[in-house]
């Protein structure tokens, strides 16, 4: 399975009992949005009428709920749902999970419609209405998501599922409605290849030469050295880690968050965002709702702290600088936030390696001249050509496997226990056409055509089996499918841009203030 990273670690701010003064945290509370706008300098483009509208942020992940917030038409639109919930109706494209609607709500969550005013406003700090404080805002109010989801109600997933993901994300960026600049990818695995050949990070190193600027979350293994998360490892996209603000709004002060991934001198962070105990909309209900009582607050938000989150404020970041020029290139795009990110205290003894070039922030790129910024961001590098994706399978998806019984996914095959050619594989994604319908990879995954009520959809998946051991049988044909639990791969079987599942256990996993250590979790029951 892909190793995946839900975002979790260390808060140094934790509210669990009711819910905060307003629905953004308030300005005085360094892990709300409403304070980490003002650090980033976000505010300013949203005060000159850039919002993110019409940028279209594609998040693979593990779905994004319809909450408050997400909840506006046309806010949240439906990939495929590639995961293994996608084969019971009442999970599709759903997030029961939890980790892809925080993150969601991080870029592009809105309690303001577009044509609301701020007028009689007595709760802004700016001139513009998402800066009311009542209301809780993104990154990006303005942008849309589209929900890609591959990370089953309890975070199972394959790296073949991750990269069908980025595929289809490559071959549909530019269909009516969606127009898709930006990847979130809050997530990696522990790869054991080099990314020379590595079949994701080719994957996503076509998505950035295709236009779509790749946003990736470094990692939290920060207590053992070592280098970036897979994808985030590739040298052509923007590699995020996290800071620690200190409960203050300037940056010089703040320092690497603890649990921050290792980098190395080959391939460090490009840069840092806020990462602690951050305030985003949870899903009620939900995997982590159920079992992550710590940083709840209130019944709509939860608060989380990780590179996940990191990655999802620098992604909405990027949709605001291209609602201003929407004529930017990715390269661009990566060298302007890493000229322009803010000066941060480096004395914890973590190096560049961990914060890259500082704390990413819009405050310069809005005090530049536009004609110079606008130069800039049409920056084009040459096309990236040194991997070429035909490494293992097995070895990208690290030491994590998802598993069904006592059979676990291993070797050169795909979930449905099709071969796996790497050199054909990355032929066809180079040529963009790994697609073909319906088809992925010889597999039917999900719908050939969009529907506006239902988006793409999934299609059933029949008879199949990986090493001798058939899952399809009664519980994918009955409707039971959520019955059968997917061990080992738990949003990561490896990290989940944070927290590490190893099996069924949540083991040194750190979610909003909550350091959990040889504890594990029992069939989706915290014991």
């Amino acid at each position: 399975m892909a190793a995946l990273l839900p975002s979790l670690a260390v808060a140094s701010v934790v509210a669990t009992g009711a819910a905060p003064a307003s629905a953004s945290g308030g300005t005085t509370d360094t892990g709300s949005l409403a304070a980490i706008v003002q650090m980033t300098g976000a505010q300013k483009f949203w005060e000159k009428g850039y919002n993110g509208s019409g940028v279209g942020v594609a998040v693979i992940d593990t779905g994004v709920a319809r909450v408050p917030g997400l909840d506006r038409p046309g806010k949240v639109i439906d990939g495929p749902d590639l995961s293994f919930d996608s084969q019971d109706p009442g999970l599709a494209n759903v997030d029961e999970f939890g980790h892809g609607t925080h993150l969601a709500g991080i870029i592009a969550g809105s309690d303001i419609a577009p044509t609301d005013s701020k007028k009689g406003c007595s709760t802004c700090f700016g001139n513009s209405p998402y800066t009311d404080t009542t209301k809780f805002e993104g990154m990006a109010p303005g942008a849309h998501i589209i929900n890609v989801k591959v990370g089953a109600f309890d975070g199972s997933v394959d790296v073949t599922q991750i990269i069908a993901g980025i595929d289809w994300v490559v071959q549909h960026r530019n269909d009516p409605g969606l127009n898709i600049r930006v990847l979130n990818l809050s997530f990696g695995t522990d790869s054991i290849q080099s990314a020379q050949v590595d079949p994701l990070v080719f994957a996503v190193e076509q998505a950035w030469n295709a236009g779509i600027v790749v946003v990736a979350a470094a990692g939290n293994d920060g207590d053992k050295p070592g280098p970036l998360a897979d994808p985030a490892v590739s040298s052509a996209v923007i590699a995020v880690g996290s800071t620690d603000p200190h409960s203050t709004l300037q940056t010089s002060d703040d320092t690497v968050a603890d649990f921050a991934q290792h980098g190395t001198n080959a391939r460090p962070v490009d840069v840092a965002a806020p990462g602690i105990s951050v305030l985003s909309l949870a899903v009620p209900g939900g995997f982590v709702d159920q079992n992550v009582t710590t940083g709840k607050v209130g019944t709509r938000f939860q608060r989380a702290s990780g590179t996940s989150q990191s990655t999802a404020i620098v992604s909405g970041l990027v949709a605001l600088i291209l609602d201003k020029y929407p004529a930017a290139t990715p390269d661009g795009i990566k060298m302007l936030l890493k000229g322009t990110s803010s000066d941060a205290n480096d004395k914890s003894g973590k190096d560049k390696n961990y914060l890259g070039s500082g704390v990413a922030s819009l405050t310069a790129i809005d005090s530049l001249l536009s004609g110079i910024v606008s130069g800039l961001l049409h920056l084009v590098l040459p096309a990236l050509t040194g991997g070429n994706g035909t490494g293992t399978i097995e070895d990208s998806r690290g030491t994590y496997h998802v598993m069904i019984g006592d059979s676990a996914l291993v070797g050169e095959v795909d979930i449905f226990g099709h071969p796996w050619s790497a050199r054909t594989m990355s032929n066809s994604t180079r040529a963009r056409n790994t697609w073909s319908g319906s088809s992925w990879n010889g597999n039917v995954w999900a719908g050939d055509h969009y529907d506006a009520d239902g988006g793409w959809a999934s299609a059933t998946w029949t008879a199949n089996d990986w090493t001798g051991n058939p899952w399809s049988g009664a519980r994918w044909s009955d409707a039971v499918w959520t019955g059968a639990r997917w061990s080992g791969a738990r949003w990561s079987g490896a990290r989940w841009s944070g927290a590490r599942w190893s099996s069924a256990g949540w083991d040194g996993a750190r979610w909003s203030g909550a350091r959990w250590s040889g504890a594990r979790w029992s069939d989706a029951l915290w014991s």
